[in-house]
């Protein structure tokens, strides 16, 4: 699906990526967790043909996405964090822009409209931002292009909307689609997430299936932790201690990517070890 060798970019004179190999596959949700600012939108836009590398290459569908070729821009679609809507009516909207995905689906965007619970008998300015960001995710999965890049979706949606959002996203997931969720708030999409990539200050720092870390990592609340080796991460509260241990006992604990990126973020080197190594330590 999405192949990236080498990728070298840079906003003149600030070095965004020195060199990042990645890849995609359909039939997953991939979570691309970091802060803001470290290079989750730009990977994003070079992926969909936006910004152009400076070096390396980057093969989506078979395409170059720089080349932006026809056959290429109708199977993919991005939800831009920022985003535009022109003063018209939801269904002007659709004539003007449908045309452009040979998938697309009226009855879809339809349902998906009433389950966002959207006042589809208003103008898209007469909206409020959650709205119009929830009429913009409903033509993106209408489209059913094989490739969806989100940028921070949840952001303006309040908490009745994330679970929506949550529901119509999960509905919306097939073996033929790969769907690549740029992110800083973890908790959000934390339940939708096949697939985990972390990036800091321009590097992949960790890329890893929900099952392999589940396997290699245990997620913990103990009162006691002195009985415990090799910490990753010690998160502490009013009750005890939100613990990230290696999985030495083969427990089955439910993934928290916040911990996990926490983690990830403040202890690197050991983590890498965890899952570069067959045995576990």
């Amino acid at each position: 699906m999405i192949d990236i060798q080498n990728l070298h970019f840079a906003y003149k004179k600030k070095k965004v990526y020195d060199g990042i190999s990645l890849s995609f596959q359909a039939g997953y949700v991939y979570g691309l967790l970091g802060k803001n600012g470290t290079g989750k939108s730009t990977l994003l836009r070079c992926i969909c043909g936006l910004l152009f590398p400076d070096a390396g290459t980057i093969d989506v569908l078979g395409f170059n996405p720089a080349e932006r070729k026809p056959a290429f821009l109708q199977d993919v679609f991005i939800v831009p964090e920022e985003f535009y809507l022109p003063d018209v009516s939801i269904q002007k909207y659709v004539r003007c822009n449908a045309p452009f995905y040979a998938k697309f689906s009226q009855r879809e965007f339809e349902n998906y409209l009433k389950e966002f619970d959207v006042p589809v008998q208003n103008t898209l300015q007469q909206m409020s931002y959650g709205q119009k960001k929830k009429v913009l995710i409903a033509f993106a999965l209408a489209c059913n292009t094989s490739l969806l890049l989100m940028d921070e979706p949840s952001n303006g949606l309040d908490i009745l909307s994330k679970t929506q959002f949550r529901k119509v996203l999960a509905g919306a997931v097939n073996e033929n689609k790969c769907i690549i969720i740029s992110t800083h708030q973890v908790k959000d999409l934390e339940t939708l997430i096949d697939f985990v990539t972390i990036v800091d200050e321009g590097k992949i720092l960790f890329s890893q299936s929900i099952d392999e870390i589940s396997s290699k990592l245990a997620f913990k609340f103990s009162q006691d932790k002195n009985n415990m080796s090799n910490i990753l991460y010690e998160e502490q509260t009013l009750s005890g201690s939100a613990l990230v241990i290696p999985n030495d006992d083969d427990e089955s604990t439910k993934v928290d990517l916040e911990l996990l990126y926490k983690a990830v973020v403040t202890n690197p080197q050991m983590v890498r070890q965890i899952f570069t190594h067959s045995s576990k330590i």
